[in-house]
């Protein structure tokens, strides 16, 4: 485990504490309010009774009250205390990320200038290899022209569940906007969009044995335990875990480049996901309905027209605020370790029929 790892996980950690001790100050304010509204009732009767026993009993009453709210109020303030402690550690945690996410895009940028220093170094080997051999070098680029002019076909696997037991989801919009946007596309018949509906566990690789795609999207409920909804034989909901979803996705990763989950709260399985895949996109809370579509349906217009995979989540992240949806920084993207998402082309056309001839002899 990297330390920006170890740190990320330190920060989900903080945030996972507080969460509970909200939960805990929520938990005794509403005892607060509770006893507050036992101690009006107590005062109430106080008032109206003529009988001293009673008037007696509803004093006490009242005390009995009095001292448990003030023992929960003493709780609330106790949880404030150490509500404020962990949100300090939290700020900590973030800087610690921040720092070393720093360090890591330093590093990243000079391995990145090393690897174009050599690159370069090895096309002018090449290139004085191809002015020995003009001959051969011609016939190359006939040959590579050919085989290049047209990008390699691609499989967009959509796997969409809607059980019949949860809130519905406007799924098929999604997909049919999808379809339509990559029909737009420059490079729209090396794109091919599949789609699966009421997706139950065992439907999903059975549909990537079948189809053996680039990417897989996943459309419909998450929750907030790193989970993702499917049906069970009845349309019911039916609860896959992360760690199921990652070993499905450890199993056929051979070919797939990228998994896209639509689904609220994703984020730690996509991050999970890249130890297998080259890339993946997650929520980091719920999303709604228009900004999944109008999200997602932008992202594979781009990458049907050969743009990298950052610039194909940016500029979806831009239609999202273009269109006033208020959810742009909901999706996150996530690349294995080493790799650059702007060098992460999915759909990579070679036209060299547009190129110079003096740019053609450098290849």
């Amino acid at each position: 485990m990297s330390l920006l790892d170890s740190y990320r996980r330190n920060v989900t950690r903080k945030r996972e504490e507080i969460a509970k001790l909200q939960q805990g100050k929520a938990k005794e304010q509403t005892k607060i309010a509770n006893l507050s509204g036992k101690i009006n009732s107590a005062s109430q009767a106080l008032s109206r009774t003529s009988s001293a026993s009673t008037a007696k009993s509803k004093l006490r009453e009242i005390e009995r009250h009095q001292k448990d709210q003030a023992a929960a109020e003493k709780k609330v303030a106790d949880f404030d205390n150490k509500i404020a402690r962990k949100q300090k550690e939290l700020s900590d945690e973030q800087k610690k990320v921040s720092k070393e996410e720093e360090k890591d895009s330093k590093q990243r940028q000079r391995e990145s200038e090393r690897q174009a220093r050599a690159h370069q170094s090895r096309m002018n080997q090449i290139n004085s290899t191809l002015d020995k051999h003009e001959g051969l070098h011609r016939s190359t680029i006939a040959t590579l022209k050919r085989l290049q002019d047209l990008p390699e076909k691609i499989v967009v696997l959509f796997l969409a569940s809607n059980p019949a037991d949860a809130q519905q989801l406007r799924l098929d919009e999604e997909a049919r906007s999808i379809g339509d946007m990559i029909r737009k596309a420059k490079h729209r018949d090396s794109v091919s969009f599949e789609s699966r509906w009421a997706v139950q566990p065992m439907d999903v690789l059975q549909a990537i044995n079948e189809l053996n795609p680039t990417i897989v999207h996943f459309s419909g409920h998450g929750s907030d335990s790193d989970e993702i909804v499917f049906q069970d034989a009845n349309g019911n909901a039916k609860i896959v875990s992360k760690e199921a979803i990652v070993q499905t996705m450890m199993a056929s990763s051979s070919n797939i480049r990228l998994v896209f989950f639509n689904t609220c709260y994703s984020y730690n399985q996509a991050e999970a996901i890249t130890a297998h895949v080259e890339a993946a996109i997650g929520m980091n809370t719920s999303i709604g309905d228009d900004a999944a579509r109008v999200f997602s349906s932008q992202f594979y217009s781009a990458i049907g027209f050969g743009f990298s995979v950052k610039k194909a989540f940016e500029q979806a992240k831009a239609l999202v605020m273009m269109e006033g949806l208020n959810e742009e920084n909901t999706p996150e993207l996530f690349v294995q370790e080493g790799l650059d998402p702007n060098d992460l082309i999915i759909v990579r056309p070679i036209d060299l029929e547009n190129k110079p001839l003096e740019s053609r002899d450098k290849y």
